[in-house]
């Protein structure tokens, strides 16, 4: 797979894991299943020049198991003193972490990866503070750079913790999906297709490579629909099956969630099937899909708290498309009919899009107020009631969650082939009345994917170009 972009991923690396001064650097990297964290940090190791050794766990292993393949694993790397660890068998973590001593020099700097550091703790409790050991008192003072690599975020920000072992040894980096930026650049694709092929991939490297530049979105996903093992298929599946390797109640609220369900209880009455899930079981499911940054709780932005009206939506934009779409539709393609699937995506694209392009739009929006008179926003949302009408797309505030100032109030309409139009407009300045905190004088944005009716009285409007070019900005 070609290696692409990444260029800021790799200089906080570089930044954070400067070993002239001969002093151990460690960085914990996270980020969600697929997102190329392993391949960003190969790649970083590559192109450092330096001796380095990668060892990635495996899920589920005999901790005995995976020290001797760990010492293996060194034994064979350009480590200066590798050879010295040939056949060396170690009673735990503390003494195989320890033995690295061994394989460094104080005078050549070399670069260490644990990979899937959650599988490691997961099987031995004791692994943390093993690292914490073997770290203060063998690693430290040698010129090593050591990169924790996870996929589960709730265990690597948990690692962080004041209370936790390896607190305060680690700088912390996440790695994010491509951006839009990034996947308009790699597809060749204007930036109204760019934003729907973002939607589409998630920005996944793996997906994103699979596409032929210049390919429509929908043309892209035809042809991945021809084979049950294009990448757009497969990577869906193989993510929740190395999170929820398990069959749970998890994946069922992940499909009520992913089929459109918003609130409580419609996720209640979807995921149960004939009978709904109970409150007490399906409270800490939420929480815990919200802890893991697989979902997101969204809750109405404005000068009032409304907790209690929250909705969930998928956090990663591919895998909303996935569950949409393709989740149940493995076997048609599996059979050879594609075109089955492609009809029903055809049918409910535009509905989907709609409501898929909203966290997006308002991501880009805090980039682009970040240099206007709306400088003192720092957070973008939505507005709605418990009935959803009226409902607001864009909320500007001076802070989360519950604002001391709404600062603007917008509409999105990401319609292929009409406006937005005085109708839009007058519906915008109707609803907004409702908003907690917006007075008369609330400036009021559209955004739109077909542009703007001109003559309208607005603050402002944004397309297509203005939300990818907020991410080329730095």
């Amino acid at each position: 797979m070609v290696f692409f972009g990444r260029e800021r991923e790799l200089g906080r690396l570089t930044q954070h894991l400067d070993l002239r001064h001969g002093l151990a650097r460690a960085v914990i990297v996270s980020g969600r299943r697929r997102v190329g964290k392993s391949r960003l940090v190969e790649e970083f190791c590559r192109r450092s020049t330096l001796p380095y050794v990668v060892y990635q766990a495996t899920r589920g292993r005999n901790p005995d198991a995976e020290r001797r393949d760990f010492l293996r694993a060194v034994a064979r790397s350009s480590l200066p003193g590798a050879e010295l660890l040939s056949g060396v068998s170690v009673a735990d973590w503390t003494q195989a972490l320890r033995s690295i001593a061994v394989a460094l020099s104080p005078r050549t700097p070399a670069l260490l990866v644990l990979d899937e550091v959650p599988w490691l703790v997961e099987r031995d409790p004791e692994f943390e503070g093993a690292l914490q050991t073997a770290w203060d008192r063998h690693l430290s003072t040698l010129p090593l750079g050591l990169i924790l690599v996870g996929s589960d975020v709730s265990v690597m920000t948990g690692m962080q913790a004041p209370t936790r072992a390896f607190f305060g040894r680690a700088a912390p980096m996440r790695v994010d999906p491509l951006t839009v930026a990034d996947v308009a650049d790699m597809t060749g694709l204007v930036s109204a297709d760019a934003i729907d092929a973002a939607l589409i991939t998630g920005g996944y490297p793996e997906i994103v490579n699979a596409w032929v530049p210049g390919q429509s979105p929908l043309d892209y996903v035809a042809q991945a629909l021809e084979t049950p093992l294009s990448p757009l298929m497969v990577a869906g599946e193989l993510s929740l099956l190395s999170e929820f390797p398990d069959v749970s109640r998890a994946r069922a609220v992940l499909e009520a969630v992913g089929s459109g369900e918003r609130s409580f209880s419609g996720i209640a009455g979807r995921a149960g099937g004939d009978t709904n899930v109970a409150s007490g079981t399906l409270a800490p499911i939420l929480k815990s899909l919200v802890t893991k940054g697989v979902l997101v709780a969204d809750s109405p932005l404005s000068t009032s708290a409304d907790t209690k009206n929250r909705r969930y939506r998928i956090a990663d934009p591919y895998l909303r498309f996935w569950l949409r779409f393709l989740d149940r539709s493995i076997p048609l393609v599996e059979r050879g009919r594609g075109d089955l699937v492609m009809n029903a995506v055809r049918a409910g694209w535009s509905a989907w899009r709609g409501r898929a392009v909203e966290p997006f739009v308002r991501d880009s929006v805090v980039r682009l107020v970040s240099t206007t008179d709306w400088a003192s926003t720092v957070a973008v949302g939505g507005w709605w009631n418990r009935q959803n009408n009226p409902e607001i797309d864009l909320v500007g505030a001076d802070r989360a969650h519950v604002a001391r100032a709404v600062t603007f109030l917008g509409s999105i309409k990401w319609r292929t082939d009409s406006p937005f139009d005085g109708r839009d407009r007058d519906a915008l300045v109707r609803d907004s009345a409702a908003v907690p905190g917006s007075t008369a004088q609330t400036p009021l944005v559209a955004v739109s994917r077909a542009g703007v009716v001109p003559g309208l009285d607005l603050a402002t409007r944004w397309g297509p170009d203005d939300l990818v070019g907020a991410w080329r900005a730095g």
